[in-house]
C-alpha cells in the first residue's frame, strides 16, 4: 500500500508517465531508467523508483527514434585513486527533432544522461530543464552557496546540511548533493563539463530543480588581486557553435556509504585525455606557507616573504624529501595583480636554481584570470625559469566563461609541461582525466578554515562527511599537516599561529583517506622539525595509488580507507567527535605473505591532549585483525610493507 501511494504522489509530483516508454538496464539488472515521450527519466534500482528527472535543454523536443548499445572500458588513470577503471554500462540513443539527441547510460554504479547536438549554426541554450523528483520525503545531505547576494559567487565551500529534503533551506545548492530514496542513496554530479556552466540546484518541496548561472555579458574587477567578477548577464546560460555533447547528469546509486567514495562514474564520464604523454608530471607532497603564516620560530632572520623564508622551507623539503614548495599570496603585488614581476624582496632566480640543486621544485600561486590574461607570456617566462607549475586561485564561479578559462588555462600549461592545482574552484566534473596535469582541486572546507573557524564549528564531523559525499566528484586539497592539534573542550582560535581540530592522528590519517595526489603539508617547517617522527610518517605515505578500497564506515561518523601501493598497503581512519572503538579485518592481504605494520594510534591521554599519540611495530598477515581505539575527533594510521 505504501509503495502505491508513493508512487501516486510521484506522478502527482513529476506528472503522468506517457504511453510509450523506452528502458535501459545496467550491467548487473539492477539499475533501471526509463524514459517517456515527455523526457521523464524515472530511474529505479532493485524494482524501486529512486528519482524521476524532468530532463529539458530546449522546448518542443520530441522522440523520432531509438537505439542501444553496450559501453565496455578499460580506463588508465594516472594519478586518480587507482590505477585502472574497469567500467561496464549499456547506453541508449533518443534521437530527437530539431538536431538534438538524448543519450542514457545505465551503470552498475548508476545511471547518467546527456543532450547533444549536430547543428552547425549557433546553438543558444536559455535555460535547462533538470528537476530531480523523489518519491518520499528523504533525508539529505545538501552544501549551500556561501553568497546569498549572489549566490552563483562563491569559493564552493560549506558544511553539509542533513535534513529531511522538505525541510531545505531555501538557498542555492552546489554539487554534489546526496539523497536517501528506496533504501539506497542517490547522489547528483555532473561530469565533463565545458563551455557549460556548471550546475546547482535548488529544493522545491520533493524536488531538486537545476539552476545555472547565466552568461556573462560584462565583468568587473576587485582592486586588490584584480580578480574578475561577473557585474552583467545575458538571458541565457550557455552558447556554442557547432555540433556537441552538453554535459553529464549522473545520478550515482550506492546501496552502502562505503561505496560512495569509490564511486568512480565522474571520471569515468570525462573525457579522455587531450594532452598525451603524461610521464612529465610527477605526483607529490609540497610544503606550503600561507596557512601556518610564515610563522618559522628559532631562526635568526625576519620571516616572511622572502628569498630567505624560502631559502628555509626549500631546505626542510630537501631534508624530507619533499619534491615541491609552493609560493602563495605575496610573491608577486596582488594589489597590482603585477605576476610578471616578483616583488623586491624575492629572488625567485636564486630559489627555483637552490631548489633545483636540492631536488625540489617551485609551484608559484596565482589569481585564475590575472594568469589568463598574461597566459603564454607568463607560462614562457617562468618555465624558462624553472617552476613545476601553478597553484590557481579565486575563481569563485562556474559560468561558461568561467569554465572555458578553467580548460583554457589547464591545456595551455600542459603544453608548457606544467601541472595545475585548482584553488578556490567549483566542483571538480572530470576534467583532470581530460587534462591530467590538473592534480587537484579545492571546492572542500578544508583546514584553512581553522584559521577563522569559531569553537561550535565541527570540523571532525565534515572531516568523516565530505570523504563519502564530495570526493566522488575527485581529488581534494584539503590541505592537512597541523602539528598544532586541538580537543573538542580545548581547541583556540588562533589566526596567525593555527590550531587543527581533533588529535594529531586524525591529521595524519588525511594523507591516506583523501584522494589527493598533490598534497601540502599545511605547518611551518620549524614545527615539523620538532615532531620529526610524524613528518617521517606523512613522507612515507604514498601519492598515488594502484587500488583503493573502503573498509567501514557511516556518513558524518567515521570512515577506514585502504589503499594499496604495489604490494604494500596503508590505511587510515578518522573518528567525529565520538570517541570510537573499530575492528579491522586484514583479509585484504595477500594470503601466504606477512607484512611490517607500523601503527600510529591515539595515545591514551589524546581525549586531554590531541598531540598524544602512540607507535608500535608488528608482523601482520590476512588472518589477523586490528582492534583500534579512535579518541574524540582522533584517527589512525596503519602501514602494512610486504616482507
Amino acid at each position: 500500500m505504501n509503495r502505491i501511494l508513493s508512487f501516486a504522489t510521484l506522478l502527482i509530483i513529476c506528472g503522468s508517465l506517457q504511453a510509450k516508454n523506452h528502458i535501459v538496464t545496467s550491467p548487473n539488472g539492477k539499475n533501471v531508467a526509463t524514459v517517456d515521450d515527455g523526457l521523464n527519466i524515472t530511474v529505479s534500482h532493485d524494482g524501486k523508483q529512486v528519482v524521476t528527472v524532468k530532463a529539458s535543454i530546449r522546448d518542443g523536443l520530441k522522440i523520432a527514434s531509438v537505439k542501444s548499445k553496450n559501453i565496455n572500458e578499460t580506463i588508465q588513470a594516472p594519478f586518480y585513486r587507482q590505477k585502472e577503471i574497469r567500467i561496464a554500462g549499456n547506453q541508449m540513443d533518443v534521437k530527437l527533432n530539431d538536431g538534438f539527441s538524448l543519450q542514457i547510460r545505465a551503470y552498475d554504479e548508476g545511471v547518467a544522461y546527456r543532450f547533444c547536438t549536430t547543428n552547425k549554426k549557433q546553438t543558444v541554450i536559455f535555460d535547462e530543464t533538470a528537476d530531480f523528483c523523489f518519491p518520499e520525503d528523504s533525508k539529505a545531505w545538501l552544501a549551500y552557496s556561501t553568497n546569498d547576494e549572489k549566490p552563483f559567487a562563491m569559493a564552493f565551500q560549506n558544511f553539509y546540511d542533513e535534513t529531511l529534503l522538505s525541510k531545505a533551506k531555501d538557498k542555492y545548492i552546489f554539487l554534489p548533493a546526496t539523497i536517501q530514496s528506496g533504501g539506497v542513496k542517490v547522489t547528483i554530479l555532473e561530469s565533463d563539463l565545458r563551455a557549460y556552466p556548471g550546475m546547482f540546484m535548488k529544493a522545491d518541496g520533493l524536488k531538486l530543480r537545476a539552476a545555472f548561472a547565466k552568461y556573462p555579458k560584462t565583468l568587473d574587477r576587485y582592486p586588490w588581486r584584480g580578480m574578475t567578477y561577473v557585474a552583467d548577464t545575458e538571458d541565457y546560460i550557455a552558447k556554442s557553435t557547432g555540433a556537441r555533447t552538453y554535459p553529464w547528469r549522473v545520478m550515482a546509486i550506492t546501496e552502502k556509504d562505503t561505496e560512495m567514495p569509490v564511486n568512480n562514474l565522474v571520471y569515468a564520464l570525462a573525457t579522455p585525455n587531450q594532452i598525451g604523454d603524461t610521464s612529465w608530471i610527477r605526483p607529490g607532497k609540497v610544503a606550503w606557507d600561507w596557512w601556518n603564516d610564515w610563522n618559522l620560530k628559532g631562526v635568526d632572520f625576519e620571516a616572511g616573504i622572502n628569498t630567505r623564508t624560502y631559502l628555509y622551507y626549500i631546505d626542510f623539503a630537501a631534508k624530507n624529501h619533499i619534491p615541491y614548495v609552493v609560493l602563495d599570496e605575496g610573491w608577486y603585488d596582488s594589489s597590482k595583480a603585477d605576476i610578471m614581476n616578483p616583488i623586491a624582496a624575492i629572488d625567485l632566480q636564486q630559489l627555483i636554481d637552490y631548489g633545483k640543486k636540492k631536488g625540489v621544485n617551485i609551484v608559484l600561486w596565482t589569481v585564475f584570470n590575472v594568469l589568463d590574461e598574461h597566459l603564454r607570456e607568463a607560462c614562457e617566462k617562468y618555465t624558462k625559469m624553472g617552476i613545476a607549475g601553478w597553484k590557481i586561485d579565486f575563481l569563485d564561479r562556474n559560468d561558461q566563461t568561467a569554465v572555458e578559462m578553467a580548460e583554457r588555462l589547464a591545456k595551455t600549461c600542459a603544453e608548457y609541461k606544467l601541472f595545475v592545482d585548482y584553488h578556490g574552484f567549483y566542483t571538480p566534473t572530470g576534467m583532470n582525466r581530460t587534462y591530467p596535469n590538473i592534480l587537484n582541486y579545492e571546492g572542500v572546507f578544508g583546514m584553512e578554515e581553522a584559521r577563522w573557524a569559531k569553537k561550535e564549528t565541527d570540523m571532525p564531523r565534515y572531516d568523516v562527511t565530505f570523504p563519502f559525499i564530495r570526493m566522488m566528484a575527485g581529488s581534494v586539497d584539503f590541505t592537512p599537516g597541523a602539528m598544532r592539534n586541538g580537543t573538542k573542550h580545548n581547541w583556540v582560535e588562533c589566526y596567525q599561529n593555527p590550531v587543527s581540530m581533533g588529535t594529531r592522528c586524525h591529521q595524519l590519517a588525511c594523507y591516506v583517506m583523501h584522494d589527493s595526489p598533490f598534497t601540502m603539508l599545511c605547518d611551518a617547517p620549524t614545527n615539523y622539525e620538532r615532531e620529526q617522527e610524524c613528518v617521517d610518517i606523512i613522507t612515507s605515505i604514498p601519492d598515488t595509488w594502484d587500488e583503493t578500497r573502503i573498509l567501514s564506515g557511516y556518513i558524518s561518523s567515521y570512515m577506514i580507507t585502504a589503499r594499496r601501493n604495489g604490494s604494500d598497503w596503508y590505511v587510515g581512519g578518522q573518528t567525529n567527535w565520538d570517541e570510537r572503538k573499530v575492528d579491522i579485518s586484514l583479509d585484504f592481504l595477500r594470503p601466504g605473505e606477512s607484512y611490517q605494520a607500523t601503527i600510529v594510534t591515539d595515545g591514551v591521554n589524546a581525549n586531554h591532549n590531541a598531540e598524544d599519540y602512540r607507535i608500535e611495530s608488528k608482523t601482520l598477515s590476512t588472518n589477523d585483525k586490528l582492534n583500534i581505539r579512535m579518541a574524540s575527533g582522533g584517527g589512525f594510521v596503519v602501514k602494512l610493507i610486504k616482507r
